[in-house]
């Protein structure tokens, strides 16, 4: 049985030239290609020659755009920081504090989700020649930033309904490491879906922030019983 020829028009599709890329965009697909080696390997078991050769081009084109690997791998984690930070604060930026919960817990997984390899980069967090004092993390950086807004969002809220703001620091840390950490579980398990979970997060936080103590005990035989008075602090569900 004769083997057939490609047709004319499948000769032309293999034989034409690939377009040439702009500077602009050789940049984009090599910070691309970088995370995903990141990703995979880390900063010390990635190479240039390696981002290189997946690319498809030399080692020098590599070099001129970043300068070296260090200079590869902050590009890489800037833009990822960048587009996970965007995310965060405009969710916690709208009007309504159960949305802002809401949108936050959303966001985190959907970037989780759709750049997996780039918070996979910034949780693991490497330190490059360039950065090795021993400085947090990037996500670690990340997470801090967040608290520091949920903290001001809590403050306001307490003091308008007579809590003591000076705890706003408290809840912020609980509860952006409440949802940091379960985030980090379903990016493992990938069930059940991310609206789900972010609706269970919320179910959690709100309805325990609707009935905050002003000052509340442990309880137990070795400890103090609560105080029949204790100040029950309610949170309007509209807010």
């Amino acid at each position: 049985m004769a083997v057939g020829r490609p047709d004319k028009s499948s000769e032309e599709v293999v034989k034409a030239p690939r377009a040439r890329m702009t500077g602009a965009q050789r940049r984009l697909q090599l910070i691309e290609v970088a995370r995903g080696l990141f990703a995979e390997r880390g900063f010390e078991g990635t190479s240039i020659e390696e981002v290189a050769q997946r690319a498809g081009v030399s080692k020098p084109i590599v070099y001129e755009h970043f300068g070296g690997k260090e200079g590869l791998y902050a590009v890489v984690v800037d833009r990822e920081m960048e587009t996970l930070l965007e995310m965060v604060t405009s969710s916690l930026s709208k009007n309504r504090s159960l949305y802002r919960i809401q949108q936050v817990a959303l966001a985190l997984l959907t970037y989780m989700e759709e750049r997996t390899e780039g918070f996979q980069i910034l949780v693991r967090g490497e330190s490059t020649a360039e950065s090795a004092s021993g400085e947090a993390t990037r996500y670690g950086s990340l997470l801090n930033d967040a608290i520091s807004q949920v903290e001001h969002i809590l403050a306001g809220d307490f003091e308008r309904r007579g809590f003591d703001p000076a705890l706003a620091p408290l809840y912020a840390q609980a509860l952006v490491g409440m949802v940091s950490v379960t985030a980090q579980w379903w990016l493992d398990v990938r069930e059940p879906p991310k609206e789900v979970v972010a609706a269970h997060l919320v179910n959690l936080c709100w309805n325990g922030l609707t009935r905050l103590e002003a000052n509340p005990v442990l309880v137990g035989p070795d400890y103090t019983e609560p105080d029949p008075e204790t100040v029950v602090v309610e949170v309007d569900a509209e807010e």
